[in-house]
């Protein structure tokens, strides 16, 4: 007997998402993913300054801090032919790159660990056996017998009040396979990363003004560098990026990477549920040689289809027969009717909400079902994110991905093909960490060069002015997010936007089917999935959190007369 169940909301900044999955005879047989909140920043965008845009749109998210700016200069970049100097496009790398090391390193410990992690377990550990344990694999000078006894008494103190913000997780789930001991690691690793994420981030301080939304300018970066003048990026502020970004790389390489690779030895079973779409999207990232010049990038552009991973297939966003949005089973309108794609530079945004009347306890019988949309490249559904990412660079040969995969992989016996599962974007995402931390040093590195012989000019001015502008252009700015594939496209019309549309990873990853029944990345992946208990769905919100619902969520869970089961929160 088939049993629909409804996880209602899995939060994002951007919206919230609403899961329903039925279940026979314990596994998922088909998914339905919802955006149950609307954005609507395009509407707001309209005819402001072009130049103002990156303000507004940074504001779709507050975790993912930085991406949605960068999409937004270089779209306006690309629509008016502006080049940033080699400085500035250095600089944006560095944002970038932290901005990678931090959110993967709070993805892991503060959104995901703890559907791995069991704290109640940790009550048990022996502090002095998880002290040896941790030492067999790190040189974290935290991991000490003394420290993990601290760790533990706060972990008492917690279960003696209830649990506090732990209250509500489904601990002692036989889904949870850690040790007491590798569980107390995790819990004390997760305290330390409260700490040190809020360092890390400093950095954005000192190139953008602040964390979250720094600024950003089209044209380049909002910051000079003068080594000896109090008001700009001097040495003081240079030692202290440098800083940062040794302690960043300890953390990385004896904390998260360590842990991650732990974990993962426990749950290999992980890697044959999950794995969803067999196609993957990359737009490529890091520019070394200009962000006309993809082909110099650290990341690969391209689209990989079918798992084929000997062959990389060209991406141009400017294509207008390449990406297209669907709405056949979302809440919006086009003109030309339900089953037509737009491309963004064509997008609509008519709002029509056509579901049931809330409050509801089902979407079942409604045809639209999403305030997502539903982007498709080619007419292909696919998954972004850090698995595409490395999947296609992997694909395209790139070495330092190549060598830095294999060397994971190795660490956990298992093969490629692996990474096609919850526990593949996981460890993904551990990979892609490890790779940014590498060029953030590489970056800096650079930096410092031009420092060295005062090649520091981080603006190029020369088209800001609007009268410099043709009446009319139009320009996709594209970022690998964190999260994956990101663009924004613009077309603007007598120095104002004309029309402003964004596709983020959530759009790719969790939109709902298209016209041709084929799922979006969310649903595809929690098919085949096993649940073991419809009251602790433990199983659906790993694979969820596997593509990174990137903030605290409470996640509800009703049964199909929508009574209301059970609550999780992680805060």
């Amino acid at each position: 007997m088939a049993t629909r169940v409804v996880v209602d909301p899995v939060t994002r900044i951007e919206g919230h998402l609403r899961i329903e999955a039925v279940v026979e005879n314990g596994v998922i047989t088909d998914a339905f993913s919802a955006g149950t909140m609307v954005r609507g920043l395009e509407k707001i965008l309209m005819g402001r300054d072009p130049r103002d845009a990156w303000a507004i749109t940074e504001r779709v998210c507050g975790v993912c801090t930085t991406v949605h700016a960068l999409a937004s200069v270089r779209s306006v970049e690309d629509a008016l032919g502006i080049s940033v100097p080699p400085t500035a496009e250095i600089i944006r790398n560095i944002m970038l790159t932290t901005q990678y090391v931090q959110d993967h390193v709070v993805h892991f410990y503060h959104l995901h660990a703890l559907d791995w992690v069991d704290i109640v377990n940790a009550l048990k550990a022996d502090p002095k056996k998880a002290a040896e344990l941790a030492q067999s694999y790190s040189k974290w000078d935290k991991n000490t017998a003394s420290y993990f006894t601290e760790v533990q008494d706060k972990i008492k103190a917690f279960a003696a009040s209830g649990m506090g913000i732990f209250a509500n997780g489904y601990w002692g789930h036989p889904a949870y396979k850690l040790p007491p001991e590798a569980n107390l690691i995790a819990v004390a690793h997760y305290l330390d990363a409260l700490q040190w994420q809020k360092e890390i981030v400093k950095i954005h301080a000192v190139f953008g003004g602040k964390n979250p939304h720094p600024n950003y300018l089209v044209g380049g970066v909002p910051c000079s560098i003068n080594v000896n003048e109090v008001a700009a990026i001097n040495m003081e502020r240079l030692n202290l990026v440098s800083q940062l970004i040794s302690q960043a790389d300890e953390f990385v390489n004896e904390v998260y990477i360590p842990d991650l690779l732990t974990v993962a030895s426990f749950y290999k079973d992980w890697a044959k549920y999950g794995g969803g779409l067999s196609n993957y999207l990359s737009y490529g990232e890091f520019p070394t040689n200009g962000y006309n010049h993809p082909e110099a990038f650290k990341y690969a552009r391209g689209a990989v289809l079918n798992r084929d991973l000997s062959t990389v297939l060209p991406v141009n966003a400017k294509d207008q027969q390449e990406i297209k949005e669907y709405i056949a089973h979302s809440w919006y309108t086009y003109d030309g009717g339900n089953d037509v794609g737009l491309h963004p530079w064509a997008g609509e945004t008519n709002i029509k909400y056509a579901g049931p009347t809330p409050p509801f306890e089902s979407l079942e019988g409604f045809d639209k079902y999403s305030f997502l949309k539903t982007p498709r490249w080619k007419d292909n559904p696919m998954e972004v994110g850090p698995l595409a990412r490395l999947l296609v660079s992997y694909a395209a040969g790139h070495a330092d991905v190549k060598d830095t995969v294999g060397m994971v992989l190795g660490k956990l016996n298992v093969p490629v093909g692996a990474l096609f599962s919850t526990l593949g974007r996981t460890a993904a995402r551990g990979i892609d960490a490890a790779l940014a931390m590498i060029w953030l040093k590489e970056f800096f590195g650079q930096l410092m060069d031009r420092v060295k012989i005062n090649e520091v000019s981080t603006f190029n001015g020369e088209k800001w002015e609007p009268k410099s502008w043709p009446a009319d252009a139009e320009g996709v700015g594209l970022v690998e997010a964190p999260r994956g594939a990101l663009a924004h496209w613009i077309k603007i019309h007598n120095g104002a936007i004309d029309n402003y549309q964004l596709v983020v990873p959530t759009t790719w990853n969790g939109s709902p089917r298209d016209a041709k029944s084929q799922h979006s990345s969310f649903e595809a992946a929690l098919i085949g999935t096993p649940v073991a208990n419809l009251e602790q769905p433990v199983e659906i919100i790993r694979t969820i959190h596997s593509f990174d619902p990137c903030l605290a969520c409470a996640v509800h869970l009703y049964d199909p007369q929508g009574r209301h089961l059970h609550q999780i929160s992680f805060e």
